[in-house]
């Protein structure tokens, strides 16, 4: 009996919740159709209905109720008319960028429960469009087309010589048009993924991206992206494998492709911009008032993510095709090098000929420039360019006795080195008026192009420079052969106006720049070098000077003349003679310690910082008797043999130590003999070594 009861009771409750259920779907029936009858305005208030009908219908079996089967039958149709519907709002919405219309739409599929299931629909169907949109722009037999319309069915097409350019201009045209395919598609999807970012359900506040991802999926503009690359990589792969043509005409303009890849992510980065701005300036539909979603900050076009970057996933389909061209670019380069330079060639290249390498250059560049990245690597081939003609150039190079001589007339060997420097600088001056005109162009890349046509200009000049400097020291040094020790001559003047060796250290540097150095183009290199010539001789001059013993009065004022003409005797080597600096001060500043007291000229504000204290040192040594021997007379050395020691030892400390040792044989030589007093200098020239010591 309890049982029975009991059964009686759950009966009485089935009956009841289906009653229930019933009527609430008869209520609600009945508001569908007046909501269907609205239109768009009451479709989201529709699909309300209907998932509730869906809710209302679950566990339980409503067939064969007589006053319901005509509303289970309405309520079937009207899901379908309000999903199609909702379809086409979505379409429309998309295809015109309608915010407010996309945003009802998704509101539709929120309410209907198939919010994910749409998307991923509407998604897959517009990466299933680009992958047919990228097929066909491949295609090798839509491509050739148009020249074989009397072709036989599935027979190859391929383009003949005669078709080529129409085969590559029917190519760049379909490419241009994948490109605006593809970014029409992304920006469809992106405005998508914006409006899911920006729209929240009204009545639970969730917001739609967070109901697309809640289950760990990716973004839905990221998986898209990701696919369109992989497409692209993956079709462009089987196309070119497919036909050597199409495979050519993406490597051999291949600046052209990159061009079209690098406009189609501008494009994507201005869009992205631009529809940002369009949905928070109007949030019609997207209940923007309420907190926007973590999600609404990420953009992949204009905020790339620290692991990802999509301009590089973009690109890294071109890479096969960026390798072929640069090899291409390359043997481009290389070619009228080689023909410039045949085998057993002696003559450096002509002006034609050079301008068919910078012409080869500037072209190369000048294509590359769609892209800094593509720039930088035809740069980088364009220094192995320069480098290749600097190897050739340095095979001509004379590197015998013959090219260094400054003796007699210029050798056929210098004058080969000669037409090879100008060469080089021809090529470093054109280079660099092509780096110029570019605009925008990388420093690092820039450099390489000169350093190396520089290291080879130094390098093929270098032995002439040496002699040269070498003679100017060797003439320099023959001033000890002449007489300083007279007495002033009865005018008070010096009888010539200058010494011997003075005379022929001028007509040799004139001589040196005239037949030598003159016939070079590259004049602001070689004064770079000849001044260094310049300051060696300066400082050379002042250092015999100071060596010289005997110096009498006469020896003074031909000395003082002497500095006068150095002036002059190295005026030739630079563009100014103050432009040498330290060395043209030296010169200036010790001419007047030739006439001064050694008290004097010990307190001169330009010693040490000037004048080093050695020099000064070994001048006052003229000034002391011949007992007081100078470094070099106490180690018996010659003059030479201690200016080359001079040279081994440029510091201040070595040289005082050397000196030291003269000063105290002096003192001994003295103690031997019982001398009773030292000469006047010695004292003097003791305090200033004291001093040089203490300062270094």
């Amino acid at each position: 009996l309890v049982l029975r009861s009991n059964w009686s009771y759950f009966v009485w409750q089935v009956a009841c919740d289906l009653l229930r259920r019933i009527i609430r779907i008869l209520y609600l029936s009945k508001r569908l159709q007046g909501q269907l009858q609205g239109g768009s305005r009451e479709i989201t208030k529709a699909a309300q209905s209907l998932n509730e009908l869906d809710y209302l219908s679950q566990g339980v079996d409503l067939s064969g109720i007589d006053v319901i089967e005509n509303d289970l039958l309405f309520i079937s149709r009207a899901r379908l008319e309000v999903e199609n519907q909702a379809k086409r709002l979505l379409e429309q919405g998309m295809e015109i960028q309608n915010p407010s219309q996309v945003g009802t739409a998704l509101q539709v599929f929120y309410n209907l429960g198939n919010l994910r299931e749409t998307i991923r629909s509407v998604v897959d169907g517009y990466r299933t469009s680009v992958q047919e949109n990228v097929v066909n722009a491949l295609d090798i037999k839509v491509l050739t087309q148009p020249a074989n319309t009397r072709g036989a069915p599935g027979r190859a097409v391929m383009p003949t010589p005669g078709n080529t350019a129409a085969f590559r201009a029917a190519l760049w045209t379909n490419l241009e048009k994948l490109m605006d395919q593809i970014c029409a598609a992304c920006g469809q999807v992106q405005h998508l993924q914006k409006v899911l970012t920006k729209k929240r359900d009204p009545v639970s506040h969730v917001c739609f991206i967070d109901e697309i991802i809640k289950d760990g999926q990716p973004d839905i503009l990221h998986t898209f992206w990701s696919s369109v690359t992989q497409t692209l990589s993956e079709e462009l792969q089987k196309a070119t494998a497919a036909s050597t043509f199409l495979k050519q005409a993406l490597e051999g303009e291949y600046p052209k492709l990159l061009r079209l890849y690098n406009e189609l992510w501008k494009r994507l980065q201005q869009y992205s911009a631009s529809i940002q701005g369009a949905l928070v300036s109007s949030g019609a539909g997207l209940d923007v008032e309420l907190p926007v979603s973590e999600h609404d900050a990420e953009d992949l076009f204009t905020r790339t993510k620290p692991d990802y970057d999509p301009e590089k996933d973009l690109k890294d389909s071109l890479q096969p095709y960026e390798a072929a061209y640069l090899s291409k670019s390359l043997s481009r380069l290389f070619d009228p090098i080689n023909l410039v330079f045949p085998q057993g060639g002696r003559n450096p290249p002509s002006n034609d000929e050079l301008d068919s390498i910078i012409k080869t250059i500037a072209s190369e560049l000048n294509v590359a420039s769609v892209d800094s990245g593509l720039t930088i690597a035809v740069a980088k081939n364009a220094a192995k360019t320069v480098q290749l003609f600097c190897v050739k150039s340095e095979q001509l190079l004379c590197t015998q006795g013959d090219a260094s001589q400054v003796i007699g007339p210029l050798t056929e060997g210098q004058r080969r080195n000669i037409a090879v420097v100008n060469s080089l600088f021809r090529l470093q001056q054109a280079v660099a008026k092509v780096i110029s005109g570019l605009g925008t162009f990388p420093p690092e890349a820039e450099q390489s192009h000169t350093a190396s046509l520089e290291a080879l200009m130094g390098s093929a000049v270098q032995p002439l420079l040496n002699s040269v400097t070498d003679s100017v020291e060797a003439i320099l040094i023959t001033m000890h052969q002449e007489d300083f020790s007279g007495p002033l001559p009865a005018g008070g003047r010096p009888d010539v106006p200058c010494s011997l060796y003075m005379r022929e250290l001028q007509g040799f540097i004139a001589r040196v720049m005239n037949d030598y150095f003159r016939p070079l183009q590259c004049l602001d290199f070689l004064y770079d070098s000849t001044e260094i010539i310049a300051q060696r001789a300066i400082t050379l001059f002042i250092r015999h000077a100071s060596l010289l013993r005997p110096l009498g009065e006469g020896g003074k004022m031909r000395l003082a003349a002497d500095f006068a003409q150095m002036e002059l005797a190295v005026a030739p080597l630079c563009r100014r003679v103050s432009d040498l600096g330290k060395a043209y001060r030296l010169l200036r500043s010790f001419r007047p310690l030739l006439f001064q007291t050694s008290e004097h000229i010990a307190s001169s504000q330009a010693l040490g910082d000037l004048i080093p204290y050695s020099t000064i040192l070994h001048f006052l040594f003229n000034r002391a008797p011949a007992e007081l021997k100078s470094p070099h007379q106490r180690a018996e050395w010659s003059i030479s043999r201690y200016s080359q020691w001079l040279d081994d030892h440029p510091s201040e400390k070595d040289r005082l130590t050397l000196i030291r040792g003269a000063l105290e044989a002096y003192v001994q030589s003295i103690r031997a003999r019982q001398g009773k007093e030292f000469a006047p200098v010695y004292p003097i020239m003791l305090q200033l070594l004291q001093k040089a010591t203490s300062v270094s």
